[in-house]
Parts: C-alpha cells; structure tokens; sequence
C-alpha cells in the first residue's frame, strides 16, 4: 500500500510570520510580536469554536483575531488596511524549502495530500500562489466537518477523503497541536522544528519522527519505513 502524507499548510509549507513585512509599515516595531499574537488567538479561536460546535470557517477566525490584536496593542488600524492584511493572508509566502522537499518526495511514490483547517478554496489559492499546488493529488479541509484540527474527526474525514489508511498515513506538521492530534487519532504523525527553540508540548505523546526541515523528510521518512519493513 502506498504511504499517504497529510500536509499541513499554515506553519508547515506556508511560513504566517511572512506577514511581518507588511505588519511594519503600520504598527513599526511591535510587528514581530504583534504577528506571533494574531497567529496564536487565530489558533485559539479555531479551538474553541471546535469545542463549542459553534463553527464559523478559518477566515472569520483569522479576521476576528486580528481585530483582537489590533486592541490588545492598542493599534488603531484602517478597515482599508486590516482587508489589505487579511488579503494578504491568502498570499503568504511558502517557505524555501517546500518544493523541492515536494518534489522528492512525489518522486519516492508518496501520496501527497494538504490538509488544512483553512477553506478548501483558500487553501487552493494560497498553493497555487506559492507554486507548489501540482504536487498534492488533492486538498482535504475541515470546512465539511465544520470542526478544526485537533478534533479527532478531522482527521477520520482526512481518511476517507484520501482513501487511505491510518497505519499508512503520516501527518506532516510543524505545529505540535498537529502532529499530537494525529497520533492520538492512530495515524503517524512527522514534526517539523524548524527552531530549536521550539517546544514539543510534553503530553507523554511523542513524534514518529522529527525533522529539522522538509528537506530532510524524504530521506527520513525511507529510512523510518525501511527500517520498520525489514524487522
């Protein structure tokens, strides 16, 4: 059976700190942690709207925390400019080594499929802005199940979406949260640290494997189920 991976997007193959040059023609200095703010409440407000089972799609949670952050730093930003933000969420930039880690990988005989907690047609938008749309056989989002990712339907729906199996499916995240749902929910699960400074929450649930970049996936990821097939 051929090995399917699940992409994350956000935080994964699309960097949202890239909205920092933008951010600094209006709020000057507090660009860095004004970015890292709106990353986490958006994040936030995707959980507990999955919680509450009071859905309302990724973009509305982008958008409502932005306003959050504009009050919290006590920025007073433009309608013209918080659209001019919110527009450029959907154009973010891919980090650098995204497509060649794709390609490799499609090129191995990987299934290749992104999955997100954005909308399916956001999604498609941001992939194809960043060129690296033609190497997923499709796009999964949680739009349908009206919930987010950790809930561990998302991940159910993933499955059948992508006709695959969880004992031949990896999730490819570089946000913990991610990566711990995915495991708990019986697939596999990949961590990308592209920090080291980055924290793996200590639930007592580790990654299948961890990489440093998506360069390193391919090579590890044959490694990994070499290894696992000759024991």
């Amino acid at each position: 059976m051929a090995v399917t991976l699940a992409f994350d997007v956000y935080g994964t193959l699309i960097d949202p700190r890239g909205v920092v040059v933008l951010l600094e023609r209006w709020v000057g200095d507090l660009a860095e942690d004004f970015a890292q703010t709106w990353r986490e409440k958006q994040l936030e407000y995707a959980f507990r709207r999955g919680l509450m089972r009071h859905y309302a799609d990724f973009a509305v949670c982008t958008r409502q925390a932005l306003d959050y952050t504009c009050m919290y730093f006590d920025q007073a930003l433009t309608d013209e400019q918080k659209r001019e933000l919110l527009a450029f969420y959907r154009q973010l930039p891919v980090y650098e080594d995204a497509a060649e880690a794709l390609k490799a990988l499609q090129e191995d005989g990987f299934r290749l499929y992104a999955f997100s907690n954005g909308a399916r047609e956001s999604v498609q938008e941001l992939l194809e802005n960043a060129g690296i749309r033609e190497y997923f056989q499709g796009i999964v989002s949680v739009e349908e199940q009206r919930s987010f990712k950790p809930d561990p339907g998302v991940y159910s729906y993933f499955l059948r979406q992508a006709k695959a199996s969880n004992h031949a499916c990896w999730l490819i995240s570089g946000n913990p949260f991610d990566v711990i749902g995915a495991i708990s929910a019986g697939m596999k699960g990949a961590w990308v640290q592209r920090s080291p400074r980055t924290i793996f929450d200590p639930w007592g649930v580790e990654p299948t494997l961890t990489v440093r970049r998506l360069s390193e996936l391919s090579e590890t990821l044959k490694r990994q189920l070499n290894s696992k097939n000759n024991t």
